[in-house]
């Protein structure tokens, strides 16, 4: 079943509970390659985002609330056109899982089973989205106002109104920041379903050393350390440090960089031009695009309006999704309890945002090197950038003193960026 019908969640939770229970002793393979079936909580069987997800009560009920919203309730598209948008969206970032998933949802719903033949199978409307499709997932400073209105302005039946193409906006997000989500922590598609799972992606060696034993002090006394500074710095010190990091951002690898790009045959008819994906913002030898300035467009002044006015609802949910995500926190560090990880939940968010070229004026970038070492940069950076490519070493590579729930806690804010693609639209849009 794609969601859980209205009414049913809380028995389904108690039935998943017990199975899961089951499962622990039985010691079959848990929902995620990278985790182990004794560190999840709520093991839900046959929900193996929801397994992950479960440690995070507060997050996982906004996310099945938004995600409800967005395919079954009230909206602009067709439900069989807001499962062939996710298709579309997974499908830029190999997210077996997701196609899959959607593709039986597609047809549950009423959808012409030709249309999983391709894009080439489905109708024109839906193919002109896929250049804002493939912009959005890895390069969205590209987007332009021409992007906009060709979709608006097509002739012969095949434009968008201006709700649909709202509702399609926040389905590729979504689905872009979910199938990152998925791929970040390793989750199995469930062991019923006869997908193939997606190809193995190579390591890149990490330098570790012995400080990887001493992550979590490392990480308390930096934070310590810039509390009792509190030291003012001018804005055109902070201008500096912020085009520092973001050239520092483009040195950071991503894993298989030097790899060919693998594409896996059950999503390659769901892409046009595959070979497009992120390329570093700031590359040597070439003239950077603007820097986007996060305080002209933000999510509360701009985005949040425009859907309020548009879908009230969706527009809502959004919101206390990235509220509970970017707040989500248990104030542990390791072993360590009590502890504010306001600036380094701060640095993670603004790191990511830097590495899609978006700068915050009051923020003071020196402090991500302080608090992000370089391990955790290239996971985060291939988590966000390239996710098809994270693996077991990478995800073990870093933090490797913190329990798997802080790991899990910072995907869900790394991948939060699905705001970054809300910011350059927001721009377009208002």
């Amino acid at each position: 079943m794609c969601l859980p019908r209205d009414g049913e969640k809380s028995r389904k939770e108690e039935v998943h509970w017990e199975q899961g229970e089951e499962m622990r002793h039985r010691g079959t393979r848990g929902p995620s390659a990278y985790i182990p079936v004794s560190q999840l909580t709520s093991p839900y069987m046959g929900d193996n985002i929801a397994a992950v997800m479960g440690l995070h009560p507060d997050y996982l009920h906004v996310f099945w609330k938004t995600q409800h919203q967005l395919l079954r309730m009230d909206g602009a598209l067709s439900l069989p056109e807001r499962h062939y948008v996710a298709i579309m969206a997974s499908a830029r970032h190999q997210c077996t899982y997701l196609v899959s998933l959607h593709s039986s949802c597609f047809l549950q719903v009423g959808g012409d089973h030709r249309w999983l033949e391709g894009l080439d199978a489905a109708p024109l409307k839906l193919r002109k989205l896929n250049d804002l499709n493939k912009i959005l997932a890895h390069r969205p400073w590209l987007i332009t106002k021409e992007h906009i209105e060709i979709l608006l302005s097509s002739q012969g039946g095949h434009s968008w109104s201006l709700a649909e193409l709202i509702h399609a906006l926040v389905l590729l997000t979504h689905f872009h920041a979910l199938s990152s989500f998925i791929l970040g922590c390793g989750i199995y598609l469930p062991e019923d379903n006869n997908a193939v799972p997606r190809p193995p992606s190579p390591d890149i060696p990490l330098s570790v050393g012995n400080s990887t034993l001493q992550e979590a002090e490392r990480v308390l006394a930096e934070i310590k350390k810039l509390d009792e500074e509190g030291e003012e710095t001018s804005q055109e010190e902070m201008e500096t440090r912020f085009e520092r990091e973001k050239r520092e951002c483009a040195m950071v690898p991503t894993n298989g960089d030097n790899s060919k790009p693998v594409c896996f045959p059950g999503i390659l008819h769901f892409l046009e031009d595959p070979d497009f994906g992120y390329i570093d913002f700031t590359r040597r030898g070439e003239q950077a695009p603007p820097t986007f300035r996060a305080h002209d467009y933000t999510w509360e002044d701009h985005g949040y309006s425009l859907l309020q006015r548009l879908n009230p609802e969706v527009g809502q949910l959004l919101d206390d999704k990235f509220q509970v995500a970017f707040n989500l926190t248990y104030h542990t560090c390791a072993t360590h309890s009590g502890v504010d990880t306001s600036k380094l939940r701060r640095a993670i968010w603004n790191y990511i945002q830097c590495i899609y070229g978006i700068r915050y004026d009051d923020y003071d970038y020196g402090e991500v090197n302080q608090l992000l070492e370089r391990s955790l940069k290239v996971y985060m950076k291939t988590v966000t950038c390239h996710p098809e490519r994270v693996t077991r070493q990478l995800y073990n590579d870093f933090w490797r003193q913190f329990k798997h729930s802080e790991k899990r806690t910072n995907i869900l804010q790394w991948r939060l960026p699905q705001s970054q693609q809300c910011l350059y639209l927001e721009e377009l849009l208002t």
